[in-house]
């Protein structure tokens, strides 16, 4: 089939790799210059597993191929994926400009009958306004469905390769026919393919992140609860993940959520609520709660040496908001590292992927350091602000040596920690007790 994805951003270039990587015909458009022209020179604009071979495997079968002429896109293709973003706007909103812009500049050139998908997260009702903005500036026919992303930055190739679901929202039973024919390469075990109405495809993709979202704040609170009794949070989560009702998914407790997707749909619901006149409380409080926990955590270290009189440098593991990205969109760690900033502490930092946009982001106000050992030489502590593989197992003893004192802030939960301290560390986590070293 032949298809055209216009926006090569993290959805759009993930979508059309793997869909060209299913024996289809892709053609990227992007009005970016600079990253097609690093994509045609096999240059990925980002950090995801898996994503750099599958670009360049189809590119060199000609099945994938990258442009800024939209003309050029539309006229090679049947189906037209929109996967432009969508940021929150100063209001909490999605911002869907960029979605309605393209929208117009399909309809100025398609000539001939074409299927218009939005790939990006759209609050519900863009389906009218896209079908409406089509319409009017063009009399050729076309039909349009929606068709949400659910991607993990992190395994956004193996979820797209491996999905759990794909939804397609469309009136058109002839276009369901052609979507599901264009997904089939990924449904050999199974199909797990769902279809529905335009409105309810969209409203899916703000219920399911929303929904997950609720559980990262709660277990959260739970652990800040469980401070206050002595409670371990490792035990509730073990407790209530064994219910079949419940399961063991998004139970961690931690910094709280970040990147890309929930912060801004969360956000995004809670207005469409506004909107029609509805309080989403639920929503709401889940907001407030991980901003809670990102401050909750920082706090504790800054609390920690609050009467100390001295500077205090911190060696700090993570910057991106969870492991195997390079995102740093609404992360905690960025979060909590300028929290540390505000109180007068410096800062020197590791991230095996993420170190560059963090300079881009906050500048040189902190320091980064080559390797994950090399940063904690003369630090008063270590703060450990994202879960990346390498931090799991570390050398507690070549930590113990090179800090000015044996002392760990977990923000991760990633250690036991009767373990640590028998290794001479005191340990601070969350949800847990805190346990001095020996």
């Amino acid at each position: 089939m032949k298809v055209a994805v216009v926006g090569v951003g993290y959805v759009g270039l993930v979508a059309a790799a793997c869909l060209a990587d299913g024996g289809n015909h892709v053609v990227c458009v992007d009005n970016d210059l600079k990253k097609i022209e690093d994509l045609k020179n096999g240059i990925i604009p980002i950090y995801e597993p898996g994503l750099t071979e599958v670009v360049r495997r189809n590119e060199a079968g000609g099945r994938l191929t990258f442009t800024t002429d939209l003309k050029e896109g539309i006229d090679n293709s049947l189906v037209v994926f929109i996967g432009v973003g969508t940021p929150s706007a100063s209001d909490g909103s999605a911002d869907i400009s960029a979605v309605l812009k393209v929208s117009e500049q399909i309809a100025d050139v398609m000539d001939s009958y074409r299927i218009i998908v939005t790939k990006s997260t759209v609050p519900v009702g863009t389906h009218k306004k896209v079908n409406e903005i089509i319409s009017s500036r063009t009399e050729v026919p076309f039909d349009y469905v929606s068709n949400p992303e659910f991607l993990k930055e992190g395994s956004a190739v193996e979820d797209f390769m491996k999905p759990d679901r794909v939804i397609i929202g469309t009136k058109n039973p002839a276009v369901m026919e052609i979507m599901k024919q264009l997904y089939a390469p990924f449904m050999r075990k199974r199909s797990r393919l769902i279809t529905m109405d335009p409105a309810s495809a969209e409203m899916t993709k703000y219920a399911a992140n929303t929904m997950l979202a609720t559980r990262i704040s709660f277990m959260n609170e739970l652990s800040a609860l469980c401070d206050k009794f002595g409670a371990d949070i490792e035990n509730v989560r073990s407790g209530i993940g064994s219910d079949s009702r419940i399961g063991n998914a998004f139970l961690f407790a931690g910094l709280g959520y970040g990147g890309s997707c929930f912060p801004k749909d969360v956000k995004a619901l809670i207005h469409m609520g506004k909107e029609q006149g509805m309080d989403m409380t639920i929503a709401a409080s889940v907001q407030q709660a991980n901003y809670d926990q990102h401050e909750r955590f920082a706090s504790k270290v800054c609390d920690y040496y609050k009467d100390s009189g001295k500077e205090i440098n911190l060696a700090v593991w993570g910057l991106a908001f969870k492991a195997r990205t390079d995102d740093i969109r609404e992360s905690p760690a960025i979060r909590c590292v300028q929290w540390f900033l505000e109180a007068g502490m410096k800062v020197k930092a590791y991230d095996p992927e993420a170190m560059e946009n963090t300079k881009a982001e906050i500048g040189d106000c902190i320091e980064m350091g080559q390797n994950a050992y090399d940063i904690l030489d003369g630090a008063d502590a270590l703060v450990i602000l994202t879960d990346w593989q390498e931090f799991r197992t570390p050398d507690f003893e070549d930590i113990k040596s090179k800090l000015n004192c044996p002392l760990i802030f977990d923000g991760r939960n990633l250690y036991d920690p009767g373990y640590v301290a028998k290794q001479g560390i005191e340990y601070h986590c969350i949800g847990r007790r805190m346990v001095e070293g020996k």
